[in-house]
C-alpha cells in the first residue's frame, strides 16, 4: 500500500491500528483521506477481512462516498464493506435479533410524521388538550431520553438521574404509553433503533458477544457529533477488543441542540486510558490568514483538546470585516461584491453566503433576485417556498381574492381546527354541486346552517369554519378601506391562531418558523416603505413576479446560500458570513445559556471561517429590523476576537457612526442611535410617541413574544430602551420607539 501521499501525522494515524485511537482532525486536514487509508491499511497490510471492520458515520451520503473510495483503492466489492450509518447498522442488527426485544423481524420503522400521529393518539386518549401539551413537545421529551440511551426497565447508569431529572410524572407516563403503543404495532422509531440495540446488548450479553467477535476493528467518523446513546452503543461493541478508532474535531461540535454530546470526545481517555491521540493539524484548504485568524478565535474556548492548525498555503488576502448601516445596505454590499468577483473571473458556484438562522435569507434572496444573480439554498428551502410563508401568503390571497379556492383549502385546517379530510370532502363536493367557490359555500353553511344539515357537519366544524370566515371577512372589509398590508398580516397571523400554534410547539423547528414569519413581516414593511400607495394586492403581485423570475436552469452556476450549520463539511473559494452581530451570532438564546452555549457558538463561527479557501468576508449591520423592531446590537464579540493584523475593517457608514473594535455592546451603540438619520422611513413609522412610558416592573404585551415584565428601563422619548423578561423566561432588549409593545 502506498502511504507516501500522507503527511507524518496522517501516516501515524493510519499505521497505529491496535488499541483505542483518537484522531483529532482539524478543519481541512484531510480527515476522509486518512480514514479511508486506515481502512485500506487494515485490509491490505494487516490482512483483516472487510467483514470484520465496522465503520459508522452519520449520513447515507457520507457512508456511500466512503464505501466508494475504499472499494476503488482496495478492489473489494462495495457490498462487502461494513461502512454504514448508526441507524442502518442498528436496523440490520435488530432485523436479525428482533425477537430478543419482543419484536418480529418484519417490524416497521416509524418516521417523524408517524411518530407524531402516535403521540397525538396518546395525548388524545389521556384527554390532554394539544394546546397544553403539543405532540411535538412530547416527542421532544422522548427524543431527549433516547438520545441519552434511555429505555424502559434498563440497568441503572450513573447519568440516569440527570437525564430524567426534569421529567414530570405525567410526561414520563406519556413516554411509557408511547413505547407500549409502538410495541403493540410491532414498530420502532428512529431513536428506538439505537436504544433498542443497546437494550439488546445489555439484556442479552450472549448476543453482544457474537457481535464483538465479528467486529474486531471499529471506526467512528464525525465523533464530535455522537450523542450519548451512540457512545454507549459503540462502547459496548469495542469494550473487549479495544480496537476503536474515533475521528472528529471538538472544535466543530455544533449540534448539541439535536443531542450531540461533546463529552464523548473530551472524555475519551477517561474511558480508554491507553488511547493514542493523533492530531491532524495541517490545513490544506485555506489561506494562512484565514487559518491563523480562525485558530486564534477558537483558542479562546475552554472545552477543547487543543490543536494548533497551520498551513503551507500562501498568506492570501486579509479578511474583510464590513460595517453596514442596516441589513438592506448589507445585502446590497453582498450583491455588489459578488458582481465584482464574477467580473474578475470567479464562478458563481465558487461563492457562498452563510447566515446564523434561515430567516436571514429573505433580504439576501430579494437583493440577489433584483440583480438577477442566480442562487441556491443549500440544506434548506428558498424563503417564499417555506411552508409557514406559503401558509400566511395563502391567508393574504384569500383576503384579496375570496374565490381562490386553492389558497382557502390550504388554510382551512391550518393551524388545526378540527376540520378533517371527511368534512373537507363534503364541503368541496357541495361547492361543485352548487357551482360556487369554496369561500361562498362556507359562507352559505355559516349563514344558513338549516339548508346544509345533509352534510352532517359537527358543531365543532361549523364553529371553526364560522370563526375563520368571520376573520377573513373582517380582513376583506379592512383591506377595502385601505388598511396597510402589515396590519392585515398581523391580524391574520394572530387572529388565526397560527402564531400561538407555533409558540406552543416549543421545538427548534417551530422557533425557526416563527423567525421566518417575523421576516415576512419585515418584507411587508419594506414593501410599504418603498411604495407610497402600498396595498395588499401590490405586495402579493410583487412577491409572485419576483419569485417567478427566479426559475433557474439546473445547469446554471449559482451562488450558494445556507446556514452555518449546513456549511459543515463544505468549502468555497469565496465566503461571506453575514449578520455577525451580538444577539444574532452568537444567538440571543446562547447568550442566555451561559459559557457552554457561547463556546458552541464560537465553534460555529470557527466552522464558518474555515469553509473559506481564498477570501473571507464578515459583515455586520449597525441596525437590523427584527420582530418588527429596529435592533442596534453592535458587532459580535467574535469579530473582536480576531487579531487586527488579519483583517481590513471597511465601513459603509458615516464616520461619526462607525464602531471601534471595542465598542460593540448594546449600551455603547445606544449613544449613537439617536444620531442615526439614515434609518428607513418605515422604521420611523413604527416609533412610539410617548416618552419614558415603560418603567421597570410594569407588565407589557409584545405582538409576537407575548406578555412579559419590564426589567430595566432607561432613556426618554426616542432614546428610551427597555429590557423585558417574557413569560417563557426569554429576556430581550428593545428600542421603545420601534417596538410593538402595549401596557397590560
Amino acid at each position: 500500500m502506498e502511504l507516501s501521499k500522507l503527511n507524518p501525522s496522517q501516516r501515524q494515524a493510519v499505521e497505529n491500528t491496535e488499541g483505542p485511537v483518537m484522531i483529532l482532525a482539524g478543519a481541512g486536514s484531510g480527515k476522509t483521506r486518512t480514514l479511508v487509508s486506515r481502512i485500506q491499511y487494515l485490509i491490505e497490510e494487516k490482512n483483516i477481512s472487510p467483514f470484520q471492520i465496522l465503520a459508522v458515520t452519520f449520513s447515507n451520503k457520507a457512508a456511500r462516498e466512503m464505501r466508494e473510495r475504499v472499494a476503488h483503492t482496495t478492489g473489494h466489492d462495495m457490498n462487502a464493506l461494513q461502512i454504514t450509518t448508526f441507524h442502518s447498522f442498528c436496523s440490520r442488527v435488530l432485523r436479525m435479533e428482533a425477537e430478543y426485544i419482543g419484536l418480529s423481524k418484519s417490524f416497521t420503522i416509524y418516521d417523524d410524521s408517524e411518530s407524531k400521529t402516535v403521540a397525538k393518539h396518546i395525548l388524545g386518549k389521556r384527554g390532554v388538550n394539544p394546546k397544553e401539551i403539543p405532540p411535538s413537545a412530547l416527542l421532544y421529551y422522548i427524543d431527549n431520553l433516547k438520545n441519552n440511551g434511555y429505555y424502559q426497565n434498563h440497568p441503572k447508569r450513573d447519568e440516569d438521574e440527570e437525564i430524567i431529572a426534569d421529567k414530570t410524572e405525567q410526561m414520563y407516563l406519556f413516554y411509557q404509553d408511547y413505547e407500549n403503543e409502538l410495541a403493540k404495532s410491532n414498530a420502532i422509531d428512529f431513536g428506538g433503533l439505537i436504544t433498542g440495540t443497546i437494550q439488546l446488548f445489555e439484556k442479552h450479553p450472549q448476543v453482544l458477544e457474537r457481535y464483538r467477535r465479528r467486529y474486531k476493528y471499529i471506526l467512528v467518523d464525525e465523533y464530535q457529533d455522537t450523542n450519548r446513546a451512540q457512545f454507549i452503543l459503540i462502547n459496548h461493541l469495542a469494550k473487549e477488543t479495544r480496537n476503536l478508532c474515533v475521528v472528529g474535531d471538538e472544535d466543530q461540535s455544533i449540534y448539541s441542540w439535536r443531542g450531540a454530546d461533546i463529552r464523548n470526545i473530551l472524555d475519551f481517555e477517561k474511558i480508554y486510558h491507553e488511547a493514542k491521540i493523533f492530531k491532524l493539524e495541517q490545513n490544506y484548504r485555506s489561506s494562512k490568514n484565514i487559518i491563523e485568524a480562525a485558530s486564534h478565535v477558537i483558542s479562546l474556548n475552554q472545552q477543547r483538546k487543543g490543536k494548533e492548525m497551520w498551513t503551507d498555503n500562501d498568506a492570501g488576502d486579509s479578511i474583510d470585516i464590513v460595517e453596514c448601516p442596516d441589513d438592506r445596505d448589507e445585502s446590497q454590499f453582498l450583491v455588489d461584491e459578488i458582481k465584482k468577483l464574477t467580473k474578475a473571473g470567479a464562478v458563481a458556484d465558487e461563492i457562498a453566503v452563510f447566515y446564523r438562522s434561515n430567516a436571514q435569507s429573505r433580504v439576501l434572496e430579494d437583493a440577489l433576485r433584483k440583480e438577477k444573480i442566480h442562487y441556491r439554498i443549500v440544506g434548506g428551502i428558498k424563503f417564499y417556498e417555506r411552508k409557514e410563508i406559503k401558509d400566511l401568503l395563502a391567508y393574504l390571497r384569500v383576503v384579496v381574492n375570496p374565490k381562490d379556492s386553492l389558497a382557502l383549502s390550504r388554510i382551512i385546517n391550518t393551524p388545526p381546527r378540527g376540520v378533517g379530510t371527511t368534512s373537507m370532502t363534503k364541503i368541496e363536493n357541495e361547492a361543485i354541486s352548487l357551482q360556487c367557490s369554496l369561500f361562498e359555500v362556507m359562507e352559505k353553511i355559516i349563514d344558513s346552517p338549516q339548508e346544509f344539515t345533509h352534510l352532517k357537519l359537527s358543531a365543532k366544524v361549523r364553529s371553526s369554519l364560522g370563526a375563520l370566515i368571520s376573520l377573513l371577512q373582517e380582513a376583506q372589509v379592512e383591506s377595502s378601506q385601505n388598511a396597510s398590508p402589515h396590519y392585515l398580516y398581523e391580524k391574520l397571523l394572530h387572529g388565526s391562531g397560527y402564531a400561538d400554534f407555533l409558540r406552543a410547539e416549543k421545538t427548534h423547528e417551530s422557533v425557526a418558523r416563527i423567525e421566518n414569519l417575523s421576516e415576512l413581516a419585515n418584507a411587508i414593511l419594506q414593501y410599504e416603505d418603498e411604495n407610497k400607495e402600498a396595498n395588499l394586492i401590490g405586495f402579493l403581485e410583487t412577491i409572485t413576479l419576483d419569485t417567478q423570475k427566479d426559475e433557474n436552469a439546473p445547469d446554471q452556476p449559482q451562488v450558494s446560500l445556507m446556514t452555518v450549520h449546513s456549511s459543515k463539511g463544505l468549502e468555497y473559494p469565496y465566503v461571506f458570513v453575514v449578520g455577525v452581530e451580538e444577539s444574532m451570532f452568537p444567538s440571543f438564546q446562547s447568550m442566555e445559556g451561559g459559557d457552554m452555549a457561547i463556546e458552541e457558538e464560537r465553534r460555529l463561527f470557527y466552522v464558518a471561517m474555515t469553509r473559506a479557501m481564498k477570501k473571507l468576508y464578515i459583515t455586520f449591520s449597525q441596525a437590523r429590523m427584527l420582530w418588527g423592531t429596529m435592533r442596534f446590537n453592535g458587532p459580535s464579540r467574535f469579530i473582536n476576537e480576531i487579531p487586527e493584523n488579519y483583517y481590513n475593517w471597511k465601513s459603509l457608514t458615516k464616520k461619526s457612526q462607525q464602531f471601534t473594535k471595542s465598542s460593540n455592546s448594546f449600551d455603547d451603540f445606544s449613544q449613537e442611535t439617536s444620531q442615526y438619520d439614515d434609518v428607513p422611513s418605515t422604521y420611523q413609522k413604527q416609533a412610539a410617541q410617548a416618552a419614558h412610558k415603560f418603567q421597570s416592573g410594569i407588565r407589557v404585551r409584545h405582538s409576537l413574544y407575548g406578555t412579559g415584565t419590564v426589567m430595566e428601563s432607561e432613556g426618554f422619548g426616542n432614546d428610551e430602551k427597555v429590557v423585558i423578561k417574557f413569560n417563557d423566561g426569554a429576556r430581550k432588549k428593545f428600542m421603545v420607539k420601534f417596538a410593538p409593545l402595549e401596557k397590560i
